[in-house]
C-alpha cells in the first residue's frame, strides 16, 4: 500500500468554511500536516519542478498515524430483515444477468446475521452455478446448486427455496432468451427437518454474500429479488417487477423506482427499504428491455436492474483526521494539504475560491474539477516501466494507477466484467490528482496533463504578476453566471472537456453578457456529465453514441441515471463547442505539438493587437507539453457547427505528421469521406479563434491543450507568452470595446 495518502471531504472551499482531511498511513508514529499553496506541479528539473509557498502559519501540526481501509464492490443493504424468518417455508428469487460467473462464489440475494454469517443465499458457486445454501439451527449447511454453469451475459430467473417442514432445499434456473442456452435446470438437497438457525438481527444483501467486510461481491445485473414466505410458483416469484404480488410474498424491491438515487424501495408488505453502497450502476436495461425504447423515464419497467461490479467505489468512509478552517486573509488559489513521514509526501489539493458573493481580482481561472474527477485514478494501458524511470530521476510523485488500484479506476478504465466505468467519486484518493504526477515518460517536455498541466499556466499567471482568483467548476455548477460574471475576464486550463448543463449555461450566459472568455485548451466543452444532490461526491458519465470513446454504453444505457438526459457528447444534444468558444474538437495523435503559422487575416484591425511585439510567423514551435503549443488534441472552427460568421482565425497549426494523428469519429463518416466533406489531412489542425460577443464581450481560443506548455518556456519570454499577455491585457481593459461587426450586431 502506499505509505501515506488521503483526500479531502470537498474540492473547493471558501474563507471562513471547513474543509476536512482523511488520511491513511501504513507507517508508525505521526505524520505532519501543512498548508501549501501549488505554484507549480511540473516535476521536470528544466522548469524549477514541483513548487509550492509554505503557509504552514495557516495550518501545521502532528497527527498519529492509523490505517484506514477501502472496501470495494457495490451492493444493496436492507436493514430488518429478521422480519423474513420464522416461516415453514422461504424463497429467495431474482433474474439475473451475469457478467462474470467463473469468478467465484458471488451472492445473489441473502439474509445474513449481525455478525457476518449467513444464514439463506440464492447465489452463484465457485464453480459458476445457480446455487443455494441455507444455515440450519443445528449450525450445519444444506447447498444446492444446479449441473451446469451459467452463462456470462444472458438472462436467468433463479428460484432458492428452503421448505424446513421436510428438510429440503431447491434451486431452479430458467433461462431467458437467445434460445442457445440449455434448458430449465433444477437440483435439490435434504435432511431431516429442521428450521433455518434463529437470529436476532438479520440484514438482506442484494448483490454480495454479506459478511464483515463484506464479500462475494456479483458481477452482473440483478432484478426483482424477491423473497416470500412459502415455495411458492418460481414464474410467479421471479417474474418483472410490475407484476402483482403473491399474497405469499414478503418483499419484493423494484429497481425502477427511484432510479436516480441511491433509495432501494420495496413494494411488499413490509417495506423493507434499503440502500445501495458504491454506487452500483442504475438506468441499465433490464429482462424486459426490447429496445421500443431508450430513456428510461419513460418506460421505467424496461430498466428495472441494477448493473453490480466487484470494484465499484462511491465513498471510501474514512474517519476525518483534521479540519482546516480556511483563513478569512486566505487567497484564491490553488492549494494542497502536504502530508509528510518518514520521507514520504502526499499533497492533496483544493481550490480555495474567493469568499461567497465577492470577488479580489478582475480576472478568474476556471479549474476544471469535473475533469479532474473524471479522470481520476486512470490506469493507463501504456504505463511501462519508463514511467517508473523517469519518476525516480525526476523525484516525481512516485505512485501511479496502473499499480495501486486500492481506490478504484477512472471512467477511462472498465470494470472487472469488462463494462464501462460510468461513475467516478471525489470522496477517495486520487492518485493522478497529486503535484508532481506524470502522466507520460514524454520524449518531447514534461508528459504532463490536468492539474500538473494547467499549473503552467499558473506559472505564468504569477510570473506576469496578474492578480487573479480561482474557482472550480463545481462552484460554477452551483452558482452559474452569477458567479463568472462577477470578473472582467474568464480563463479556462487546458482541458476543459465535462460539463454539466448547468456549467455551459453558465458560459454561455457569462460570454453573452459582455464577458471576455479565454479558452486556452483543447477537447474543451465535449462530453456531457451529470451530478446529483443525492449521491455528493460522485460524477456521472455515459459515453453514447459518437465522440473518442474509452469504452462503449449498452445499447439503451444511455441516458444518465443522475438527471435522466441523455448522455455523450454535448455535440448530439445540439451544443457543439464551436457555438460556445467557436472551436470544438476534430483531431488527436500522440503527446506531440506542432506549432501555429500566422495567417493574413491576422492583419485585420479587429485582431492585429494580439500580434503586437510579436514579428515571428510560426509561434509556439517550442514548450513543455509534447514540443509545441499545437499538439495532442486539436480543436478547429467551422461555422457549420456554429462558429460565428464574423470570426477570425488568427493563426493555425501546421506539421501534424506523427503517424498517430486521426479524426475524432464523429467528423468522418467513412474511410473516404467526412462529415465536412474536407480531405482529412485539412480536418487535422488548430485553429486560433477570435470573435466579438454580445454586449461587448469577447471571446478568444487557442484549439490546443499543449498550449499553456508552451507559456513558462524561457522565462515566459517566447511569443505565445506574448499573445496570450496582449490578448488578457486587452481582455482586462474597461476602456477596450468590442463591438459586434455592423452585420452581426
Amino acid at each position: 500500500m502506499i505509505p501515506i495518502i488521503g483526500y479531502a471531504d470537498r474540492l473547493s472551499v471558501r474563507p471562513g468554511e471547513r474543509i476536512g482531511f482523511k488520511v491513511s498511513s501504513t507507517l508508525e508514529g505521526s505524520y505532519r500536516a501543512r498548508l501549501v499553496r501549488v505554484r507549480s506541479g511540473d516535476p521536470n528539473p528544466a522548469i524549477g519542478g514541483v513548487r509550492v509557498d509554505d503557509h504552514g502559519h495557516a495550518f501545521s501540526g502532528p497527527f498519529p498515524a492509523r490505517r484506514q481501509e477501502v472496501a470495494l464492490g457495490s451492493y444493496v443493504r436492507i436493514p430488518g430483515a429478521d422480519a423474513l424468518l420464522g416461516h415453514e417455508a422461504l424463497t429467495l428469487a431474482a433474474t439475473v444477468w451475469p457478467s462474470t460467473p467463473a469468478k467465484g462464489e458471488q451472492g445473489i440475494l441473502s439474509l445474513t446475521e449481525t455478525d457476518g454469517a449467513c444464514l439463506f443465499a440464492l447465489q452463484i458457486d465457485a464453480h459458476g452455478r445457480a446455487s443455494a445454501l441455507v444455515r440450519l439451527a443445528t449450525g450445519e449447511t444444506l447447498e444446492a446448486a444446479v449441473p451446469r454453469p451459467l452463462k456470462m451475459r444472458s438472462w436467468y430467473r433463479l428460484v432458492a427455496c428452503y421448505d424446513a417442514a421436510r428438510g429440503e432445499l431447491s434451486i431452479s434456473e430458467s433461462p431467458l432468451g437467445d434460445g442457445f442456452s440449455h434448458g430449465p435446470q433444477a437440483a435439490a438437497a435434504a435432511r431431516p427437518p429442521e428450521p433455518i438457525a434463529p437470529a436476532a438481527s438479520v440484514t438482506a444483501f442484494v448483490g454480495a454474500l454479506g459478511g464483515m467486510p463484506v464479500a462475494g461481491h456479483f458481477n452482473g445485473k440483478i432484478e426483482a429479488p424477491t423473497v416470500a414466505r412459502s415455495a411458492t410458483d418460481a414464474a410467479v416469484l421471479a417474474s418483472s417487477a410490475q407484476q402483482a404480488l403473491s399474497p405469499d410474498v414478503l418483499a419484493r424491491w423494484d429497481f425502477s423506482l427511484a432510479i436516480a438515487s441511491l433509495d432501494i424501495v420495496d413494494t411488499g408488505p413490509l417495506k423493507l427499504h434499503g440502500r445501495a453502497v458504491n454506487l452500483p450502476t442504475r438506468a441499465v436495461t433490464g429482462s424486459g428491455w426490447n429496445g421500443s425504447e431508450h430513456c428510461w423515464r419513460h418506460a421505467p419497467s424496461h430498466f428495472a436492474a441494477i448493473h453490480f461490479h466487484d470494484d465499484d467505489l462511491l465513498d471510501c468512509g474514512w474517519q476525518t483526521d483534521f479540519e482546516l478552517e480556511v483563513p478569512a486573509d486566505l487567497a484564491s488559489g490553488l492549494y494542497a494539504m502536504r502530508l509528510e513521514a518518514d520521507g514520504h509526501v502526499d499533497d492533496i489539493p483544493f481550490v480555495v475560491a474567493p469568499p461567497r458573493g465577492a470577488r479580489r481580482a478582475d480576472l478568474c481561472l476556471v479549474i476544471p474539477t469535473f475533469t479532474y474527477v473524471v479522470y481520476a485514478n486512470h490506469a493507463r494501458p501504456d504505463f511501462s516501466a519508463a514511467w517508473t524511470a523517469r519518476a525516480e530521476a525526476w523525484q516525481a510523485y512516485p505512485h501511479n494507477p496502473a499499480v495501486h488500484r486500492d481506490y478504484g479506476l477512472s471512467t477511462y478504465n472498465m470494470h472487472s466484467d469488462g463494462s464501462g466505468i460510468a461513475y467516478s467519486s471525489w470522496l477517495r484518493p486520487m492518485i493522478n490528482w497529486r503535484p508532481g504526477y506524470l502522466t507520460f515518460p514524454s520524449e518531447v517536455g514534461s508528459g504532463l496533463r490536468h492539474l500538473q498541466a494547467d499549473t503552467h499556466l499558473l506559472i505564468w499567471l504569477d510570473t506576469m504578476g496578474y492578480a487573479y482568483d480561482v474557482v472550480s467548476d463545481h462552484d460554477v455548477h452551483e452558482e452559474g453566471a452569477d458567479l463568472l460574471s462577477r470578473y472582467r475576464t474568464v480563463l479556462t486550463a487546458s482541458h476543459p472537456e465535462y460539463h454539466t448543463r448547468e456549467t455551459l449555461d453558465a458560459f454561455l450566459s457569462y460570454r453573452n453578457g459582455g464577458g471576455r472568455l479565454v479558452y486556452l485548451g483543447g477537447n474543451g466543452f465535449y462530453w456531457r456529465v451529470a451530478l446529483s444532490k443525492d449521491v455528493p461526491g460522485a460524477i456521472e458519465i455515459r459515453r453514447a453514441e459518437g465522440g473518442l470513446r474509452a469504452w462503449a454504453a449498452e445499447p439503451g444505457e444511455y441516458y444518465n441515471a443522475f438527471d435522466g438526459e441523455l448522455g455523450g457528447l454535448w455535440r448530439r444534444a445540439g451544443r457543439p463547442p464551436q457555438a460556445l468558444v467557436g472551436v470544438g474538437f476534430s483531431a488527436q495523435g500522440g503527446f506531440y505539438g506542432s506549432y501555429y503559422r500566422v495567417r493574413a487575416e491576422a492583419k485585420d484591425a479587429r485582431v492585429s493587437w494580439m500580434l503586437d511585439g510579436i514579428a515571428d510567423e510560426r509561434l509556439g514551435d517550442f514548450g513543455y507539453s509534447g514540443g509545441g503549443a499545437a499538439g495532442f488534441e486539436l480543436d478547429r472552427a467551422d461555422e457549420r457547427l456554429g462558429t460565428p460568421a464574423h470570426a477570425v482565425v488568427v493563426a493555425t497549426s501546421q506539421d501534424h505528421t506523427h503517424p498517430t494523428w486521426m479524426l475524432v469519429p464523429e467528423e468522418q463518416l467513412t474511410h473516404i469521406t467526412t462529415l465536412p466533406g474536407a480531405p482529412k489531412e485539412e480536418l487535422i489542425r488548430a485553429d486560433m479563434t477570435f470573435f466579438e460577443a454580445p454586449n461587448d464581450g469577447a471571446v478568444f481560443s487557442v484549439g490546443s491543450i499543449t498550449f499553456c506548455g508552451s507559456l513558462p518556456w524561457n522565462g515566459c519570454d517566447n511569443n505565445i507568452s506574448r499573445l496570450l499577455k496582449n490578448v488578457v491585457d486587452r481582455f482586462l481593459d474597461p476602456d477596450a470595446r468590442f463591438p459586434l461587426p455592423s452585420s452581426d450586431a
